[in-house]
């Protein structure tokens, strides 16, 4: 039997968002928790409980794009100005001055923004799998390309026409059957063998392609729960995530001017094994949050709160309790 609050909806920043909420609404400030792609607020279901059960007030939302939440037309609607304004507008729909803002994925490089864009709302951050790092000094997808290639799927992401939401739209469940699956146990040799280390990031050809028989990756998903995914994008389809990623370079434009420092307790979570957003990637984050504290959640791979969530949770409640009491 899968828990969830009740469902409830707020008018947010123009759109209608879906979010729930859980635990004494006495309790301050709460966690508002920012899922990633291609995933929804159902993604915090363990958090959820758990952190409620302890005594702490929690709000998961369907960001724009997601599940039950608005999906305007236009790409640029995607941006994170429209993301982060959206949060903001969820926080006044419940009367709340501050929020400890949790964010995994691209929930993760919102939360960042939230407190760069929105610091008079944030109490603290947490992050993860996604670090908060440097403005890269060119184009985050001309970075791409380049490291990875015309295949990786972010580069990929960027075309308008929309060939790679048709992929995964035609596939919902294969899409979920490639994506929420533990990573393989690692073998020493690929970690001497650059090019064996080196993950295959063309996600939509991997969708297409996918054969179940040959994949021996344990689930991380009961059949239950990945039908709530599987549900929830056959009606939505992938378009209002993937318009997040054609958003990049647009959001690295018009950031130029943000001082980047971060002034509050913040909290940087990090999977062994997650091949997208590897521990390394959160390397020298202090230079930017002073008041930052590192956990490593081993042998995990991408989908942290979902693989390990009793020690995710764990790690939320030690943490919120002994810096906001």
């Amino acid at each position: 039997m899968i828990e969830m609050p009740p469902l409830q909806f707020a008018s947010s920043n123009g759109i209608r968002m879906g979010y729930y909420e859980a635990g004494p609404a006495s309790d301050a400030p709460p966690l508002v928790l920012c899922h990633g792609w291609p995933e929804l607020a159902f993604s915090w279901r363990h958090q959820i409980k758990a952190l409620s059960e302890a005594g702490i007030r929690v709000i998961a939302p369907d960001q724009r794009g997601f599940g039950v939440t608005d999906r305007p037309e236009p790409i640029e609607a995607y941006d994170i100005e429209h993301l982060t304004d959206d949060l903001v507008g969820l926080l006044d729909h419940l009367k709340i001055d501050k929020a400890i803002f949790v964010g995994h994925d691209w929930g993760g490089f919102v939360v960042w923004q939230m407190l760069l864009r929105h610091p008079t709302r944030v109490a603290g951050v947490v992050g993860i799998n996604t670090p908060h790092t440097a403005r890269p000094p060119v184009d985050p997808i001309a970075i791409l390309r380049k490291r990875f290639g015309d295949s990786m799927y972010i580069v990929q992401f960027q075309d308008r026409t929309g060939e790679p939401d048709k992929i995964f739209d035609s596939r919902v469940e294969q899409t979920f059957d490639v994506f929420m699956k533990r990573p393989q146990p690692r073998k020493d040799s690929a970690a001497a063998d650059g090019d064996a280390a080196k993950p295959n990031l063309a996600f939509p050809q991997m969708v297409a392609a996918y054969d179940a028989s040959r994949d021996t990756r344990e689930p991380i998903l009961s059949p239950e729960e990945k039908q709530v995914f599987v549900d929830a994008y056959s009606t939505t389809g992938f378009t209002g995530g993937i318009n997040w990623y054609r958003n990049m370079t647009r959001n690295w434009q018009r950031s130029a001017e943000l001082d980047l420092t971060v002034r509050v307790p913040s909290l940087m979570i990090m999977a062994e094994d997650d091949a997208v957003l590897p521990p390394s990637a959160a390397d020298g984050m202090e230079k930017l949050v002073p008041d930052l504290e590192k956990y490593l959640v081993r042998d995990c791979g991408h989908w942290t709160q979902q693989e390990k969530p009793d020690e995710v949770s764990a790690k939320l409640i030690e943490w919120r309790r002994r810096r906001f009491g």
